[in-house]
């Protein structure tokens, strides 16, 4: 149980991460932001990876074994980086229609995989 609750915080953590950090690149599309400097589009980041940690930390906090989770702290890790990558090809094709996901991209994404696999082998 504590996989799967540490898995959807992380996954929570990274879409506010996702968003926090090139949300911004489409905010001026928005009317409200049209006009916003660098400083404001900063703040509105800084407002959205506040959640990122509100999720981030319990999620590692739950999860770590050392706490009596299930995943040792470079599971952890490594978890969060494919979920990481997943939620940002997810977010760029939704939003971000002129980027493409070629084969080179999913070859990496194997490549991960297989990192996840090696890691959580004993």
């Amino acid at each position: 149980m504590k996989s799967y609750l540490t898995i959807g915080l992380l996954v929570l953590s990274n879409i506010f991460m996702t968003l926090a950090w090139y949300g911004h690149l489409k905010f001026k599309e928005l009317r409200w932001f049209e006009n916003a400097g660098l400083i404001a589009i900063v703040f509105i980041s800084w407002g959205l990876a506040f959640f990122e940690y509100c999720f981030q930390v319990p999620a590692n906090k739950i999860g770590f074994d050392g706490n009596g989770g299930p995943f040792s702290l470079l599971q952890l890790k490594v978890i969060q980086e494919v979920i990481t990558l997943i939620v940002f090809v997810v977010f760029s094709m939704l939003f971000f229609k002129n980027e493409s996901f070629r084969w080179n991209h999913a070859l990496g994404f194997i490549f991960l995989i297989l990192a996840v696999y090696f890691i959580f082998k004993k």
